[in-house]
């Protein structure tokens, strides 16, 4: 029988995923990091991605946060995010157009908090277009 460890997806306004796994990979903020059971104690800060992680029957589900925290006990995983949701919920046409929008609202700068936000955006649609992308390429 595989070792296993409890998980935790949460976001704002609801939890998820609860359950036991065998793997989760997430989006850290230098890279994106595996864990497996028994890994050391963990806190990183996460940018927006997809959150991977395997069950027990060794099936993958796919989630998508835009950033958050990552905590890692040695049996028990941590993940809270202001936005969490199962990635198959991704919605393409929309990630396109909030892109598009943030590229014109960059392009013309008002000032730098319209900028900063503007940017924030964008690389959430991009994270949610890379994440799209990845889940059709598995299929």
């Amino acid at each position: 029988m595989a070792m296993t460890m409890h998980v935790d997806i949460v976001s704002a306004e609801v939890e998820i995923y609860s359950g036991t796994i065998t793997e989760l990979y997430a989006p850290a903020e230098m890279g994106e990091v595996g864990i497996m059971p028994r890994h050391a104690p963990l806190l990183t800060k996460m940018k927006p991605g997809e959150v991977r992680i395997v069950d027990q029957q060794g099936e993958v589900q796919s989630f998508f946060v835009n950033g958050g925290i990552l905590e890692v006990q040695p049996h028990i995983v941590t993940i809270l995010s202001d936005t969490a949701m199962r990635a198959a919920d991704l919605d393409e046409a929309a990630a396109m157009e909030v892109k598009a929008k943030a590229e014109a609202a960059m392009a013309d700068k008002k000032t730098d908090y319209d900028y900063a936000r503007a940017k924030a955006e964008l690389i959430e649609a991009v994270a949610q277009i890379e994440t799209i992308n990845r889940l059709r390429k598995r299929k």
